[in-house]
C-alpha cells in the first residue's frame, strides 16, 4: 500500500483541503449539468425554486424529451451530496419525471 498524498478530486466531488477545513464542491459538474439542461447563460439566483409555484400532473402543455428530463434530475440527485438546499426542488421536479410537460 503507498500513500498517494492529499486528493483533489473524487467521484465527480472537487476536494479542497484548508488548514482547519475541508470543503466540497461540484463546480465543474454543474457547469456541465447547466450546458446539458441549455442554462449555461442563465443569471444566478437566491432561491432555487421560484416561490409558491404551482405544479399539476394535469397539464395540456406539450411533452419535452423526457429521457434529458430525467437524466437532468439525476443529474440533480447527484448534486445535492454538496448542494443540500436544492434537495427541496429537486424532490419536487422528480415528481414529474413519469410524464414530463414543457410547462406543468
Amino acid at each position: 500500500m503507498s500513500d498517494l498524498g492529499a486528493f483533489s478530486y473524487y467521484l465527480g466531488i472537487e476536494v479542497r483541503q484548508g488548514k482547519d477545513a475541508l470543503m466540497l464542491g461540484q463546480n465543474t459538474y454543474i457547469s456541465k449539468l447547466l450546458e446539458r439542461s441549455g442554462m449555461a447563460e442563465c443569471k444566478p439566483y437566491v432561491t432555487p425554486i421560484e416561490e409558491r409555484l404551482k405544479l399539476t400532473k394535469t397539464s395540456t402543455a406539450a411533452k419535452v424529451d423526457a429521457t434529458l428530463y430525467r437524466s437532468i434530475v439525476g443529474g440533480l440527485r447527484y448534486l445535492v451530496h454538496t448542494r443540500p438546499d436544492i434537495a427541496f426542488v429537486r424532490g419536487y421536479v422528480s415528481r414529474f419525471m413519469e410524464d414530463p410537460r414543457e410547462d406543468h
